[in-house]
């Protein structure tokens, strides 16, 4: 595997503050299963990656717009927002940060965190029980 590295990547991560806050509202709308990767000098897409799994659609839509509007208040808004309620998974693009919310099997399906859990975990300074 080729590991690309940013060009004087900082050592502290910038994107902490907001990807603990988003851990913080996902769980707060009983999103379970949160886990944060740093992806910095993996991948140029991101720096972080937030997977979160809810249990049905209207989960998904309240933790998707609870971090939206979570975010918002504190001046940080969505460059993209992009996925269907009803197919089970929706990515909101930070920049920095990438944040996945999907159905339980949808999840399972893609297996994003066996492709991206060589990376290191992000702390989410959460309860044991909101991360699995």
């Amino acid at each position: 595997m080729v590991k690309l590295v940013k060009k004087d990547a900082p050592a502290e991560a910038d994107f902490l503050p907001d990807v603990l806050r988003i851990a913080d509202i996902a769980a707060s709308f009983k999103a379970i299963d949160l886990v944060a990767y740093d992806v910095r000098g993996l991948t140029l897409i991101a720096d972080c990656l937030l997977f979160a799994t809810v249990k049905n659609e209207p989960q998904l839509k309240a933790v998707v717009n609870g971090v939206k509007d979570g975010l918002k208040v504190v001046g940080v808004n969505p460059l993209h927002v992009e996925g269907a309620l009803s197919g089970g998974w929706v990515i909101v693009d930070y920049g920095t940060i990438i944040v996945h919310v999907f159905r339980d099997s949808t999840r399972e399906f893609y297996d994003l965190d066996g492709l991206w859990g060589d990376a290191p975990a992000v702390d989410l300074h959460l309860n044991p029980e909101d991360v699995h």
